[in-house]
């Protein structure tokens, strides 16, 4: 069967903000078989929810943002959105342009009305990057880069933001921080959000709910919320923890 790919995966008006309903992603490898990633994906994301995505290496995880944000669309299944469409994302490395400095890295996506130097100043000031606007990406620091690539995804003022281990690399306190930071920005400005992570810790700072996957091909094998109410709650925290941490276990 050939792949279906979305035809029209805008829906103004629609009850989610994303219907995720992937029924096989494959991929073919160097000696050109076939190997499944995905089968039987189904799940919805409400406005402004953050939802996590958890599960083992090389399980889907970012196959599958790279597919919600339309940069892959060889799949059997459709993904559907509503709102004008607008996606910021945060890949694995922050991709920054080299020849661009830290301004006009974030500059790349902002719209381009009356509004755009008041929206750069504005993120660049809340992410404390302005004594650094004028910098190039090889005079940052990996925190710094970082910081940089979810500047620059915010900017874009999205309806959904997708983010792909966005603190990778970075040593505890500093992905404490940058985790405090983006769920200000969260806060500020609800935005749908997907979250690839290996760590519950960071689901639990951020994600009012957490999807596990299983090993390739990779289904969904818990769905967890931790909404207000479980985080007031610290036996119903560590029963959630305990329910994410046992499912990601069994597929390790």
């Amino acid at each position: 069967m050939s792949p279906q790919q979305v035809n029209d995966p805008w829906r103004v008006g629609a009850p989610e903000a994303l219907t995720v309903a992937i029924r096989r992603k494959s991929h073919r490898t160097a000696s050109g078989h076939s190997v499944e990633v995905l089968i039987d994906l189904n799940f919805a994301v409400s406005p402004g929810q953050t939802l996590a995505i958890m599960g083992p290496s090389g399980c889907g995880k970012s196959t599958l943002l790279r597919m919600i944000a339309g940069l892959d669309r060889d799949y059997e299944g459709d993904i559907w959105r509503s709102g004008s469409g607008r996606t910021g994302m945060v890949f694995q490395e922050p991709t920054l342009l080299n020849w661009r400095s830290v301004e006009k890295n974030v500059a790349l996506v902002t719209p381009d009305d009356e509004r755009r130097q008041a929206i750069i100043d504005d993120i660049l000031e809340r992410m404390e990057l302005t004594a650094h606007r004028r910098h190039f990406p090889g005079e940052l620091s990996v925190g710094l880069a970082r910081r940089v690539g979810i500047a620059r995804a915010l900017a874009a003022l999205p309806d959904l933001l997708l983010m792909d281990e966005p603190f990778a690399s970075l040593d505890g306190p500093l992905a404490v921080r940058l985790q405090s930071q983006i769920k200000s920005e969260l806060l500020r400005r609800p935005v749908t959000t997907l979250l690839v992570t290996h760590s519950f810790d960071e689901a639990l700072s951020i994600a009012d709910r957490v999807l596990v996957f299983s090993a390739r091909p990779s289904r969904i094998i818990a769905d967890v919320l931790l909404g207000p109410e479980v985080l007031a709650d610290s036996s119903r925290t560590e029963a959630a923890r305990r329910q994410v941490l046992a499912a990601v276990a069994e597929n390790h």
